[in-house]
């Protein structure tokens, strides 16, 4: 399986950044990583492997960048404000950075680009498709955790910086050109309801798109699947497959 990984320093999120690649030709899709996962988590955990098939055939080149965003969260770095200031620059990283890079690997300036991840690599895969709809066409968010102010130790008010780069929010208050955009684009909610999993984040996450009238679905695999890699290994080929058939 043909493989590249390219690494660069980032302005925006102002530290080494990791870009991997998969894959010959076919539809991009760039896989966020869970928590304070990197770019060669889904490897590691033979995501990859069980895509291969899929990447073999040319049907999709598979992207995965550093979870610069959801590392700082989940080791607790800086402030609250730092923290927020992060996500909002790693979305940034993202549509400036990444983007490009994916676009020139794949000889079109401007191809559309399917997003996915678990846990908090969902919330980032959902985020991208709302900010950036004329960049990102799809998701497929696993396992979503979209409530990420959670984590924050203590009461904090959110900063414009999270407003923008949080779904939850900024989304209710979308109209125009850009809401008319993400009503062409679509999301798709895959979770467990088994160990660790809360099906309520994505159903709530859900209703705000559907009360926008941005096309979504909610798909429960029941009590048996679990929130952990043996269920994110049987979701993203499932799905991808569906996807790239040929009249889907």
């Amino acid at each position: 399986m043909e493989h590249e990984s390219t690494r660069w320093y980032s302005d925006r999120v102002k530290r080494e950044v990791t870009l991997n690649r998969w894959g010959h030709m076919g539809q991009p899709v760039l896989i966020f990583p869970t928590a304070g996962g990197d770019a060669g988590e889904i490897e590691r955990m033979h995501v990859v492997r069980v895509l291969g098939d899929l990447i073999d055939a040319g049907r999709i080149k598979v992207y995965s960048c550093d979870s610069v965003g959801g590392q700082v969260w989940f080791s607790k770095e800086g402030s609250p404000e730092y923290r927020m200031w992060m996500q909002h620059q790693f979305h940034q990283y993202v549509k400036h950075e990444v983007v490009p890079a994916i676009r020139t690997d794949c000889r079109s300036p401007d191809i559309g680009i399917w997003a996915s991840g678990a846990s908090i690599g969902a919330f980032h895969s959902v985020a991208v498709v709302c900010r950036f709809p004329d960049i990102f066409t799809r998701a497929l968010a696993m396992s979503g955790t979209f409530n990420i102010l959670r984590f924050i130790e203590t009461n904090f008010n959110y900063t414009e910086e999270y407003f923008v780069s949080s779904p939850l929010q900024f989304v209710p208050t979308l109209d125009g050109p850009h809401l008319d955009a993400l009503r062409q684009r679509f999301i798709l909610f895959a979770t467990g309801e088994g160990r660790a999993e809360n099906i309520g984040e994505s159903w709530a996450m859900a209703n705000i798109l559907g009360r926008k009238r941005i096309p979504n679905r909610v798909d429960s695999w029941g009590p048996e699947w679990h929130h952990d890699w043996p269920t994110w290994r049987n979701m993203l080929p499932k799905y991808l497959d569906e996807w790239t058939s040929r009249g889907a």
